[in-house]
């Protein structure tokens, strides 16, 4: 799933919500759509909670557009693109400044460095395709459950008796007395590390009984305790899934360039550089 945040930098009137609604239209031609709202003003408790905000008590609602929209409050928003990310190709988050995913800007381009923005617009009519592109350029949204889900949903999996998994996360120590690691930074060869990947996985299905695999490693900053690595194997039985899945991840490990940076409440270093 790819992850569009939409932020209100001066818009005038209703643009920014025409803008949103121009997105979802453009969005909703290549797939399914989650929109997902968010006010600070419900979430710090200061005004009574509105049918859009996202902060406990939430419900998700299917449109008559088919476009899913996550309401109500106590959830948070990682929380809600986790669950969208089973049945949505897209999702569109609205007021959220410091999203690890591409942005649209609405009005004056955003003074924050760190702001991945893919393209800045003042009126509805300025979304075009060219922002969908960029989109599916950036690294999607995946989760292990939206991984399995996809693999469900194969072609192939009426002959399947297995899913077997593998998860690989932050650790912040090795041993009681290492400095706790606060992240891990990823870099990947471009171009590269998922040709790479994709070879794995085709020589990995041409096993017998092997099905379907799915390597996915996240890049960026990934912080103690997330998600790094998820290995994914549709199988006709247990013994070439669980063989599959740990050769899986020993050749991503071996195979593919990805360079890590560690940063620990001491020091911060690439790995490669002390390998």
């Amino acid at each position: 799933m790819h992850v569009l945040g939409i932020l209100d930098r001066g818009a005038s009137g209703d643009t920014l919500e025409r803008v949103v609604d121009r997105v979802v239209d453009r969005l909703s031609a290549r797939g399914r759509v989650g929109v997902v709202r968010y006010d600070a003003t419900i979430a710090d408790g200061t005004h009574a909670a509105r049918e859009t905000a996202i902060g406990g008590d939430v419900t998700y609602d299917l449109g008559a557009d088919g476009d899913w929209t996550a309401t109500g409050t106590g959830l948070s928003v990682q929380d809600a693109l986790d669950s969208l990310a089973t049945d949505c190709e897209y999702a569109v988050v609205v007021g959220i400044s410091d999203l690890r995913y591409p942005a649209l800007v609405v009005g004056d381009e955003t003074d924050d460095p760190d702001a991945d923005v893919v393209a800045t617009v003042d009126l509805p009519a300025d979304v075009d395709d060219g922002l969908v592109d960029a989109l599916e350029a950036a690294e999607p949204h995946r989760t292990l459950e939206s991984i399995v889900a996809d693999v469900k949903r194969s072609p192939k999996a009426d002959r399947s008796g297995a899913i077997a998994t593998f998860t690989g996360r932050v650790r912040a120590k090795d041993d009681a007395d290492d400095a706790r690691t606060q992240y891990l930074e990823f870099e990947k060869y471009e171009g590269v590390a998922d040709e790479r990947m994709a070879a794995i996985e085709s020589e990995l299905e041409e096993r017998d009984g092997v099905l379907e695999v799915e390597l996915y490693h996240r890049t960026g900053v990934v912080e103690d305790g997330e998600d790094i690595v998820y290995v994914v194997v549709l199988a006709g039985h247990r013994e070439e899934a669980f063989r599959t899945v740990e050769d899986g991840i020993n050749r991503l490990k071996d195979e593919v360039p990805l360079f890590k940076k560690e940063v620990t409440v001491e020091d911060e270093f690439w790995v490669h550089d002390r390998s």
